[in-house]
């Protein structure tokens, strides 16, 4: 990849071409203190790096406020913000990485769109006051909220940017003579009391946001920020277009005096009283209507050999309500009230086997002290977790452990792997690489890796990507290096395999395609041997997401959002290539195929078939779930994991809610992983883990007892 040229701030003429492990792919802005990239993990997980500019970089001051911001970020990670995977502050050019968020800030929402509705509006606050809430129990004030540190996601704003924020009980004070702040959305006490700023300073920026929102302006307005702050400090607001059913909310938070402006828990006592009709919906900013856009979509496209035609692409597209997803949620949100309010919501760590009429017991197991969802894979007659430095075996009959050991670290956020027989739970900073029996815990052998970027495992053999471009492929077994090589055509291949598939797959972007619009190089790799079995060029940006009858299945990803707008089948015997459009794309797929029907979650709680024979959406359910695990299924039921510890079952054929443990969210409930581990299916059984540490077993005939 070529280095990317800076647009923002400072003297650097070139970017880096990674920060740590991760591949810098293009530029989502700049701001004072750097320039935020699009990026992707070895995994092929999209992140958001913000790499410190140049200049600022030498400075000890600033390399200060940037660990602050670090600091702060880390302890506020959760459903509200953009979680912090990974950060440098001693690099030579410090750097945070975040997980990516789709979706416009609110200040470029505005500015396309207009004013918010009344029920947008409720959402938005509801939405904010519980990130405040979430931010300012750990002991964090933001200090600069504003439109353009509020993501729109699907599932509700997302607070981002704390590079000026600071924890209650700092020492970092701010200098005398330098305001910090945006001043259309600070507190009088900011301008008046630099070193008194609380929580409550906060909820000033909250409402201001909140009339911008409603209005487009802030409540204090003039193109000098000097009147500004005389305003803010002096005048009262002008309210002008809030609805009036908000307004008087909306004015306690812009009170002059901290003290009097509500808590972010008032805020969410008094919003549910605004209206009968506020609703918890998932939050879906409306996208302005592109006038050059086809009016009408194609929903499939006919098999062919030559390759297709690029469609025309639409910056922004409206989102529609499928009659399926609709009543799925219906039914998930009536299941979930039953719970919430009548206290089944409640797990004990641990519970009884109970015995199904099939005479299979389903059973929860707790195998270690530690709080933390378990990952876990099956092989060789066995159940291998991973969780919190700790890889065991457990008995898939009933959960009794039948080892346990401690490693140096486990694979990311991946269960373990089961490569030629052995467990491969982990790689240490020293790049050994240990191999486990799966049915002792015992090593069987421990070989030194090279350096690497990107790890994937196939049922045979570990492929190490280097930064350098080289591949070693590792035989699984022995631990003896088979292979290393260049793959053609690939500066830095990361590759992907599909359990049943005897190959592993690399693609390649190129911005600029014979129709103008970007292409993918795909190519397929014998891990064995490291030879090329095949090689191809098709239309569009691909991720490939699996393999089945001799066809390998891909997702096309729309550019300016990364979602996946359709799903191809490509079969390299024949060239034949098959397309089918999705109506609604799919927020940072997840994706399982099952013979030709392909299966995919978003983060807005979608769950979607597409039968690729057909050529068609098979059916779509809205399960409420914001960020669920990948799909898993046995041709009958659809299996999916949600944050808080619940397995849910849904009927292939037709998209229907079966069935749903109750929720196991343990002592930290307010914390959500990043990444949620697939459940894994046995036979008819299915198991899982949960965020209180558990691994629980269930009968997959039967969903509807669970």
């Amino acid at each position: 990849m070529a280095p990317q040229r800076n647009t923002g701030a400072g003297a650097e003429a070139e970017l880096p071409e990674y920060a740590g492990h991760y591949r810098l792919e293009s530029s989502l802005g700049s701001g004072g203190m750097g320039v935020v990239h699009l990026a992707r993990s070895t995994s092929g997980m999209k992140l958001a790096v913000k790499v410190v500019h140049a200049q600022f970089a030498k400075d000890p001051e600033f390399r200060g406020r940037f660990r602050q911001e670090v600091a702060a970020a880390r302890k506020v990670s959760g459903a509200f913000t953009a979680s912090v995977v990974d950060a440098d502050s001693e690099a030579e050019r410090p750097w945070m990485a975040t997980l990516f968020i789709p979706g416009p800030t609110l200040s470029d929402h505005v500015k396309r769109n207009g004013a918010m509705t009344p029920a947008q509006l409720r959402r938005l606050m509801a939405g904010l006051a519980e990130a405040l809430r979430d931010i300012h129990r750990v002991g964090v004030v933001h200090r600069d909220l504003k439109p353009s540190n509020v993501l729109l996601a699907e599932d509700g704003p997302k607070v981002i940017d704390f590079g000026i924020s600071r924890p209650k009980d700092s020492e970092l004070r701010t200098e005398t003579g330098k305001l910090i702040g945006t001043p259309p959305f600070m507190a009088p006490e900011q301008f008046r009391r630099p070193r008194e700023v609380g929580p409550a300073a906060d909820i000033f920026a909250l409402g201001s946001v909140m009339v911008h929102a409603a209005t487009g302006r802030g409540p204090f307005d003039s193109d000098s920020p000097y009147v500004v702050a005389y305003q803010v400090v002096h005048d009262e607001p002008d309210l002008t277009g809030v609805p009036e059913n908000l307004a008087p909310l909306v004015l306690r938070c812009l009170a002059k005096e901290p003290e009097e402006r509500p808590t972010p828990d008032e805020l969410m006592r008094e919003l549910r009283s605004v209206a009968a009709s506020y609703d918890t919906q998932v939050f879906i900013p409306e996208q302005r209507t592109d006038d050059t856009a086809p009016s009408k979509s194609r929903t499939d496209e006919p098999e062919r050999t030559e390759k297709p035609e690029q469609r025309p692409r639409a910056r922004s597209r409206r989102r529609a309500v499928l009659g399926a997803g609709a009543l799925g949620l219906v039914s998930v949100v009536a299941l979930l009230a039953v719970q919430l309010f009548t206290g089944e919501a409640a797990v004990p760590k641990s519970s009884t086997p109970r015995t199904t009429p099939t005479g299979f017991s389903a059973w929860a197991a707790t195998p270690t002290s530690a709080q933390g969802t378990p990952r876990c894979s099956y092989g060789a007659g066995t159940l291998v977790c991973a969780q919190a430095g700790l890889v065991f075996a457990l008995d898939p009959s009933d959960g009794q452990v039948v080892w346990r050991r401690s490693v140096a670290a486990t694979r990311g956020a991946g269960p373990p792997a089961l490569t030629g027989g052995l467990v491969q739970p982990s790689v240490d900073r020293g790049r050994r690489l240990e191999a486990l029996d799966p049915a002792s815990g015992n090593p069987r052998w421990r070989q030194r890796v090279p350096a690497y970027t990107g790890l994937e495992t196939t049922s045979d053999m570990l492929l190490f990507t280097g930064a350098d471009g080289t591949v070693t492929g590792v035989d699984g077994a022995s631990g003896d290096t088979k292979w290393s090589r260049r793959i053609p055509g690939h500066k830095v291949p990361y590759f992907a395999s599909f359990a049943g598939d005897t190959l592993a797959y690399t693609t390649s972007v190129s911005t600029s395609g014979s129709a103008g619009g970007p292409s993918t190089r795909v190519t397929a790799v014998d891990p064995g041997t490291g030879d090329v079995r095949w090689d191809a060029r098709l239309p569009g940006e691909l991720e490939p997401v699996g393999a089945a009858g001799g066809s390998v299945f891909l997702t096309s990803v729309d550019e300016v959002y990364g979602s996946a707008d359709a799903v191809i089948r490509y079969t390299p015997g024949s060239g034949a290539s098959r397309r089918v459009r999705l109506p609604v794309s799919v927020e940072q797929a997840h994706v399982t195929v099952y013979g030709d029907v392909v299966y995919l979650t978003g983060t807005g709680g979608s769950l979607v078939a597409v039968d690729m024979a057909a050529q068609k959406q098979r059916w779509a359910l809205e399960t409420a779930v914001s960020r669920s695990s990948a799909p898993v299924t046995d041709g009958r039921h659809v299996y999916v994991a949600a944050p808080d510890g619940r397995l849910l079952a849904v009927d292939a054929r037709d998209g229907k809610l079966l069935g749903q443990t109750p929720p196991r969210l343990g002592t930290n409930a307010d914390a959500v992983a990043a990444h949620l581990p697939e459940p894994v299916i046995v036979g008819r059984h299915v198991y899982a883990g949960a965020p209180d540490g558990t691994v629980f077993a269930v009968d997959g005939r039967d969903p509807s007892a669970w």
